[in-house]
């Protein structure tokens, strides 16, 4: 956390042009080791108690996003201090059921990550961490919509229930957009991460569910702004044409990318 935290607060490299990140996502240490998904277990951590929480883990450090599991011993009380430092709780990696899982959102969680994926479902009989992020209208959802981490099917009606307030995301990691790869794993099967951009996301659920671009793209834009507070630049700018390709990237008023 701290050599993060460094990094960040250091800045880009002299001269670079592009975009900025405005903060950490934190997905752990404070996971289900059920629902660990391709995280190292052995790193998980129970939720500290009181003076026990680094105290640099604050919006003001450049930590703007956590993801917990609202059911383990501690996360509730966790929230509520995380959410008194300016931290967006999110709930993800969990067992919880539907009364756990809106414990969770009354201490203060206002976001479910990867909606479906490493979380209790929607069960009829049992409906878990998915259900009650869907079920609740003020809680943003997290949407991997690379169509390998959750069906075309399953993101249609997710969709169709909170469509505005999807949030779309693209669970990358280092392969992004090398050919050959639709998606990375582990060895053992265990889906580790996306390799395709946010862009292709926006694409996707144009295709999944016959949206208009316009709702597409604002779930990758004004939505995750929502989620952290962030207002509108109006020097930042990404251009679409009308099937969902990027045409130019704008930053600070400064073109970064044009296609040819």
């Amino acid at each position: 956390l701290d050599e993060a935290l460094d990094v960040l607060a250091a800045g880009p490299p002299e001269g670079w042009v592009g975009a900025r990140p405005v903060g950490l996502h934190l997905e752990g240490p404070w996971l289900n080791p059920k629902r660990a998904g391709a995280h190292n277990r052995s790193a998980l951590r129970p939720p500290p108690m009181g003076s026990d929480l680094p105290d640099r883990l604050r919006a003001s450090e450049g930590v703007r996003l956590v993801t917990l599991a609202p059911e383990l011993p501690g996360a509730l009380e966790l929230i509520v201090e995380l959410r008194a430092r300016g931290v967006v709780v999110s709930l993800g990696h969990s067992e919880a059921s539907f009364a756990e899982a809106r414990a969770g959102i009354r201490a203060g969680a206002t976001m479910g990550t990867h909606l479906f994926n490493a979380m209790s479902g929607l069960h009829h009989r049992a409906p878990g961490l998915a259900a009650a992020l869907l079920d609740d209208p003020a809680v943003r959802v997290g949407l991997i919509a690379d169509g390998h981490h959750v069906a075309p099917e399953m993101v249609r009606l997710a969709w169709r229930m909170a469509s505005e307030h999807t949030v779309l995301v693209s669970d990358a990691v280092s392969l992004l957009g090398t050919p050959g790869f639709d998606v990375a794993r582990l060895p053992d099967g265990t889906i580790a991460g996306g390799v395709v951009g946010i862009d292709e996301c926006v694409r996707n659920v144009c295709r999944f569910t016959n949206c208009s671009i316009e709702l597409a793209a604002a779930a990758a834009s004004n939505a995750p702004r929502a989620v952290l507070g962030i207002a509108a630049s109006p020097g930042d700018e990404i251009e679409l044409d009308a099937a969902g390709g990027v045409v130019r990237t704008q930053i600070a008023d400064q073109l970064v990318w044009e296609a040819d």
